[in-house]
């Protein structure tokens, strides 16, 4: 029996560590592709952020504004299906950051953004920057490991 449950978890924490980054290793931001459909994977972003505690401070309607305003800046979204970004903070992590270096504010509010291009409606890409915390290299490192460890959990829960 035992070996059947250590198979079944490593095959299930094989499908979740299989889910790679599009983006280059060290790219300022990385980006995950997942087939599916966006409003699923949408709720599910919107799930892992709040089941942790967080509070989605803001939602930005990035595809809307882009058709709302074509007209009136002639600036014209040809390349979102739909996109949104999700704005939102972790108390602790905002502490950690500011106790790091006090500019360290600026990184909040967190954000990750959802989007379809129009040419590929079947595919959700999921994004977020990458953090570059001022201060002392060892606690910088160590609160950039923290908000990434966030962000990987966050899209990887609202990719399952």
């Amino acid at each position: 029996m035992r070996p059947v449950i250590f198979f079944l978890l490593f095959l299930q924490g094989g499908l979740v560590l299989a889910q790679t980054p599009i983006t280059p290793a060290g790219a300022p931001i990385v980006v995950y592709q997942t087939s599916d459909d966006y409003d699923a994977i949408r709720s599910n972003l919107e799930l892992a952020i709040t089941g942790r505690g967080m509070l989605i401070s803001s939602t930005l309607h990035i595809s809307d504004m882009f058709n709302r305003t074509a007209a009136d800046t002639g600036l014209a979204n040809t390349f979102y299906a739909k996109a949104e970004a999700f704005e939102f903070c972790n108390l602790k992590l905002s502490w950690q950051m500011s106790a790091v270096h006090p500019a360290n504010l600026s990184i909040c509010p967190l954000t990750v953004g959802i989007y379809t291009l129009q040419g590929q409606p079947d595919d959700v890409f999921l994004s977020y920057r990458r953090p570059a915390i001022l201060g002392e290299a060892e606690e910088a490192a160590a609160a950039e490991l923290a908000l990434i460890k966030l962000y990987e959990g966050i899209i990887r829960e609202a990719m399952e």
